[in-house]
């Protein structure tokens, strides 16, 4: 599939969802990936020096055994992670998605930490309810040039996992996955008609205001995130789009996967399928964060 014709043919009901490979992508030597941070981390409060994450754990596990191994009597791994995050600058492609996104109003979901996105393309933090704002959960904090009425037809930046200036909101292990699951969930299938899965007020439901209306009710995207076994929570919100689209058909959004390098292994193009995500493997890196974005 040309990623050209894919952006210029969906653009009207997208919405991208990008990770760190945004970041890594033509990268400075020192701009770290997630496992080599936590590996510091983990040496900084061990005094242990693993080259790599060992086999039998995942990444957000890796997290959790940190945080119980610890014997520090005052920490904030949360913040300390942050602290890694410092100096990191946009690229000519981070400007060039972005400046996509904003021509087309297509809204941008991340699951990265840091606000490269958003400073680079000159945005404020706006949030659709600052009066039950909370900084553990800021889901309806968003990074645009004004205020925004719909989330799933507007240019804005959502972050999934936490915002950087937040850093309580840093979702890194499996229990902050788990916490993430629980609230997601009581706004999809609690509350009486505001429910998503209510026939009444599809477009005001309990999550209308978040990030999460793009998930449900857009065309996604992904770029520069491997949606491993790590990823407890997205995944886990790709199953649930798919059955709810199972129950409304009519509802059906698509979803597209964009990766280059090495192929997937058969377990992630087994659950990509299985949720909806077409797999498109592109020729090169160079080709994904390249000139199909170009306005």
């Amino acid at each position: 599939m040309n990623l050209k014709a894919l952006l210029k043919n969906n653009h009207a009901h997208m919405a991208l969802i990008i990770g760190n490979g945004i970041n890594r992508y033509n990268s400075d030597a020192g701009l770290s990936s997630w496992d080599a941070m936590l590996l510091e981390l983990w040496e900084r409060h061990t005094h242990d020096e693993p080259k790599d994450i060992p086999l039998g754990i995942s990444l957000t596990e890796f997290y959790d055994a940190l945080d119980l191994s610890s014997n520090a009597v005052s920490k904030n791994l949360q913040k300390e992670f942050c602290c890694f995050l410092d100096g990191w600058q946009a690229k000519e492609h981070h400007l060039r998605l972005m400046h996509w996104a904003q021509q087309y109003a297509v809204p941008v979901l991340t699951t990265n930490f840091d606000e490269t996105l958003s400073d680079c393309a000159g945005l404020q933090l706006h949030h659709t309810d600052g009066v039950r704002f909370t900084d553990f959960y800021p889901w309806s904090s968003y990074f645009a040039a004004q205020a925004i009425n719909d989330p799933a037809q507007e240019f804005a930046i959502w972050h999934i996992n936490g915002i950087k200036r937040y850093s309580r909101s840093i979702r890194l292990g499996l229990s902050h996955y788990m916490g993430s699951v629980e609230r997601a969930r009581a706004l999809i299938h609690k509350g009486g008609d505001k429910r998503l899965y209510s026939e009444k007020h599809q477009g005001q439901w309990n999550g209308c205001n978040t990030w999460l209306q793009c998930i449900f009710n857009n065309d996604l995207v992904f770029v520069g995130l491997g949606l491993d076994t790590s990823e407890i929570f997205l995944r886990w919100l790709l199953i649930e789009r798919a059955k709810y689209f199972k129950t409304y058909p009519t509802r059906r959004r698509a979803a597209y996967y964009l990766h280059a390098g090495r192929d997937l292994s058969q377990g992630q193009v087994i659950f990509l399928k299985s949720v909806g995500c077409d797999i498109v493997k592109l020729p090169s890196y160079d080709q994904l964060y390249g000139d199909a974005w170009l306005v």
